[in-house]
This record gives C-alpha cells, structure tokens and sequence, in this order.
C-alpha cells in the first residue's frame, strides 16, 4: 500500500511539471504574437512608400530650405540701404587700378533715415565738414557731406541731399549673445565685389583692442567681436542678426589673426540717430575729459585695481570738466545717479544732454567719494 502512494505522489509531481512547461510555452507564443501584431499595426500607419525616418529627414531639409530662402530675402532687403563710400571722385572704382583702395579711400555706410541719413567710419568719410561721394544700389552718386564725427569711436554720420531711400532697421546691441548668428556686408576691396555678404557668429562682447598709427597709441572699447570675415573696405557696412536687425557697424580687423573681426555697437549711436531724424541736427555736449573703464586698466597700469567706474585719464585745463574740479586720475562713479562701469554708459548719456546742462558726477578720489556739478559745454 505504501509503495502505490508514493507511486500517486510522483505521477502528481510529474503532471504538476508538465502543466508549468505547457504554461510557459503558452506565454512565449502569446508574446511572440503580440509583437508581430504590433509591428504590422505600425507598418500600416505608417505613409505608403516612407517611413518616420524619412519623414522627419524631409522636414528638416524643408525647414533649412525656408530658413535659407528667408535669410535671402532679408540680405536682399538690407543690400537696398548699403552704400559705397570713396574720398575721391571719377578717378576709378576698382582696387586693381594704380594706387588702389587707398587712394580712392573705398568704404561702406549704411542708410539710417530715408531723407540721406548714412552712418559709416570716420576714417572712411572723413571728419565732420568734410566731403566724400556715395554710391547707392541703384548705381547712382552723390556728394556726402559729414555732419557729425566722433574719431575716440570711429563713427561719422554722411548727409546726401536724396529722399526716400530704403533704410535699415535698428537692432539693439545690449541684448545680444555670444554665439548668435550675424552678417557682415560691405565693399571688401573695391567696387566690383560690392555688397559682400559674410556669416559668422557673435565671438565676444565688451572687447577692447589697442591700436598703434604713426607713434600714437589708442583704445576702442566695447567692441563686438565677429568670426565673420571683415575686410578692407568692409569698414562701415552693417553688421546684423537673421531678422536684419542692425546691431553694429563694422570698424576694424586684426590683421595678425583669422577669424577676427570687431564692430562698434548700434547702441552707442542710437540717440544721435533720434536726434537727427527729429530736427535734422545735433548739438553735441561735451564734458571734456580722456578716460577709460576697467578693460583698458591693464594696459595702463597693472597695478591700478579698478572694479567700477571711469578712469579719467586726463582733463583738458579749458574744459567744462575741470572748470568744475574734475582732475586727472579720478574715478567716476555715477552720473546723475547712474552708476557707470563701461566708458560706452558715459557716452551715450552725454550724447542725450545738451551744451549748457547740469550733471552731478559721483567720483572717488584717493579713497573719498565727492559729487561734483558740471556744466557741459559744447563740442
């Protein structure tokens, strides 16, 4: 009796065995099924003849291609405003003639108001009261006269007596990034390669680069620096983002590096800009001092510490500035409550005052903070 249960027992065991591989199995197959199921579900939504893959590979390649053609347009929309500037007139448009760009003084500029407003370099049109001629896209040449200059930024306005003429459009080169897209266009060389487009990115902001002409040593700060190419004869052509926004004009490349080219920002100009469209004139006010901010420091004197503020540099003895006791090695602080950390903030709020207003400058000197009222006078 005892030899059949434990006959019992092992047939149970096997059965139990039995039924665990059946289950199993049962599960492998349902499973096998329910990925070929699947698989076929998503082959039938899927477009005939394509697959995600290639769908998404051509809307990529359609989006490249509209950004590419709205790039165009914009370029062929802002080539309307940019002129080319020459010192000289009816000696040659081409940099292959004897004498070359550097007689004809071959630049660019740029149409800021639709009544002849150009803004350029002032080593490409001259100082203010000078004359220079300016070629238009249609081809046609006028005589410019330079109604305002300033040499310590390299920037002139250019009047042509000329109305209606297709302008750019203004961006604002406080909010710009390291890294977005720009476009540099001008006259590189000479005429025949006019209108030269060049894409880069925006490599550095709030540069500052020494300059050295015939023993005479010099400072431009907060500049914008650029990988996109910038040649003789782009100096004055517009800088601009994808949307054609101008955000600087082209100034100056180091001769010794590729890939480096500098603008002046947009925004240093702006209330001249304003002031020239409302009244057709602007009366510069002038404090009269020599100073730079904490980026020139290190090449004046390395073991000045400058944190903040203006470094004045010198004053010129007949000048409103020290008329009112500003002096030589001063460190201005603020302007009229505004605190200053880039000589580009003292420029462009003197550039909104005018000769005979009162400004309250906060200055430190020899560790002691003053204020001292000033009264600007005329440039």
């Amino acid at each position: 009796m005892e030899e059949y249960y434990k006959f019992l027992k092992k047939r149970r065991i096997r059965r139990y065995c039995i039924g665990v591989v059946i289950s199993i199995l049962i599960l492998i197959i349902a499973l096998l099924v329910y990925s070929l199921y699947f698989n076929i579900q998503v082959e039938a939504n899927q477009p005939q003849g394509g697959s995600y893959t290639a769908e998404r590979t051509s809307q990529t390649v359609e989006k490249i291609q509209h950004q590419s053609e709205t790039i165009a347009n914009v370029i062929e929309k802002v080539n309307q405003s940019v002129v080319g500037i020459s010192k000289l007139k009816n000696t040659g448009n081409t940099i292959f003639l004897e004498g070359g760009s550097s007689k004809l003084g071959l630049g660019t500029g740029v149409i800021i108001l639709e009544n002849g407003y150009i803004l350029t370099n002032e080593h490409v049109s001259g100082s203010k009261y000078s004359n220079c001629y300016v070629t238009l896209s249609t081809g046609k040449t006028y005589q410019g006269n330079v109604v305002w200059s300033d040499t310590d930024i390299d920037l002139a306005i250019v009047k042509i007596n000329a109305k209606n003429l297709p302008y750019i459009t203004l961006g604002n080169s406080d909010t710009i990034r390291v890294g977005e897209t720009v476009y540099a266009i001008g006259n590189p060389i000479g005429f025949e390669f006019q209108r030269t487009v060049t894409a880069g990115i925006i490599s550095a902001i709030n540069r500052t680069i020494k300059i050295e002409e015939e023993d005479k040593v010099s400072y431009m700060e907060d500049l914008i620096q650029t990988d996109a190419t910038i040649n003789l004869g782009n100096s004055g052509g517009p800088l601009i983002t994808p949307e054609g926004e101008m955000i600087g004009i082209n100034s100056i490349k180091i001769t010794s590096a590729e890939g480096i080219g500098f603008a002046v920002p947009i925004n240093t100009v702006k209330e001249i800009i304003t002031q020239f469209a409302e009244s057709g004139k602007f009366e510069e006010a002038s404090l009269g001092i020599f100073a730079y901010d904490k980026n020139v420091i290190p090449y004046l004197d390395s073991a000045l510490n400058l944190d903040n503020g203006i470094y004045v540099v010198q004053v010129g003895t007949t000048t409103p500035a020290y008329r009112y006791g500003l002096r030589a090695e001063d460190i201005i602080l603020a302007i009229d409550g505004q605190k200053l950390n880039k000589m580009c903030d003292l420029r462009c709020y003197i550039y909104t005052k005018k000769p005979g207003d009162e400004v309250m400058l906060r200055i430190l000197r020899n560790k002691k903070e003053l204020e001292i009222k000033v009264v600007l006078g005329k440039k």
